[in-house]
């Protein structure tokens, strides 16, 4: 009998053990992000003059240009700029109810490999294609249509993968203005879903961003209502949970942590608020730099709030729209983040 006790004993002693170094490694907890950059200073701002642009426009990185999408305009949606100097190039995508125009803008993502943006148009349930160097060659140019979405489970934003496949967060509307959200791979020629496997067993109501990189094999998801950053590989197996200093389980929207997340080559920088959701400190003033195994490394404090960013690999700088005393800036990042 007493052999039979110990022999139990040790069989629940080495579980234990294990339990506790699988949930170390997938599972860390940093109290402490208190690394500050402050480089407010060293934020430059771009003039814009030959046109206005709304506020919360989304700014995208593709090739030697920089694409806005306008939602607030009531006339051309989309502008493109040079990315190097920042020149008005052209506008585009006229609102209404037209064969080529767009009723209702939503994502706009981009396709390095082949010159070409595509453009959801949420009133029209239709991804238009746009090839960016017939763009800016043919004043008349028009718009190929890429697919149909389903208006009961359609991504909001997505990034793409390859020639076919696009990774995004779907969204199944429930009713009631409600929905549901899940990262998922996306076949844009068959339009097969399938959802990542892993989910946070403590997330009821899941609001996040994204962004996936194929030259590390993984994906980074940052929760808008959590202080909780997830990396998996690109199928869907947990790496780990990153919890901040105000991880809570608890299901409200009173505050926002993260906004957008990019990959800076062999770093993931992710805007951080902490603010509460219905006041001006919702908007993140700062960014959270780690490592590809979710380590922290810094605090990029930039002193303004933001709407949105994108990441300039070429030139190695975040490109911004601000909410604040300047609109649009940029930040080099050389000798802040290194690469």
């Amino acid at each position: 009998m007493m052999k039979k006790t110990n022999k139990l004993l040790f069989i629940i002693i080495i579980t234990t053990f294990f339990s506790c170094v699988h949930s170390s490694k997938t599972e860390k907890y940093q109290t402490h992000r208190n690394i500050v950059i402050n480089v407010q200073d060293k934020v430059k701002e771009i003039e814009i003059e030959d046109v206005l642009i709304g506020s919360i426009a989304p700014l995208y990185s593709l090739g030697e240009y920089l694409i806005i999408g306008d939602p607030k305009s009531d006339d051309k949606l989309i502008h493109i700029f040079n990315k190097n100097n920042f020149s008005y190039m052209t506008s585009l995508g006229t609102r209404g109810q037209g064969p080529e125009e767009i009723t209702n803008i939503g994502h706009i993502a981009i396709d390095e490999n082949h010159h070409r943006f595509y453009v959801s148009d949420h009133g029209k349930q239709k991804i238009f294609s746009y090839n960016i160097d017939s763009v800016l060659l043919d004043p008349s140019y028009k718009p190929e249509v890429k697919m149909t979405m389903d208006e009961r489970q359609f991504p909001s934003t997505y990034q793409i993968i390859n020639d076919t496949l696009a990774m995004g967060l779907i969204i199944e509307p429930t009713g009631n203005s409600g929905f549901n959200q899940s990262l998922a791979k996306w076949n844009m020629e068959t339009r097969k879903i399938e959802p990542m496997k892993y989910k946070h067993p403590d997330i009821e109501k899941k609001r996040v961003t994204f962004a996936a990189s194929n030259e590390n094999g993984i994906y980074v998801e940052c929760y808008s209502y959590h202080d909780l950053m997830t990396i998996c590989d690109m199928n869907g197996n947990l790496q780990c949970n990153i919890y901040g200093e105000n991880w809570d389980k608890r299901t409200s929207n009173e505050i926002h942590h993260f906004g957008d997340v990019v990959f800076c080559g062999d770093k993931i920088l992710a805007s951080y608020s902490g603010g509460n959701n219905l006041t001006n400190e919702y908007y993140p003033t700062q960014f959270f730099v780690f490592n590809l195994n979710g380590d922290y490394v810094e605090t990029i404090d930039l002193g303004y709030r933001i709407s949105r960013f994108c990441y300039d690999k070429q030139n190695h700088r975040l490109i911004m729209n601000l909410e604040d005393i300047i609109q649009f800036a940029y930040l080099d990042l050389d000798g802040i983040i290194e690469l």
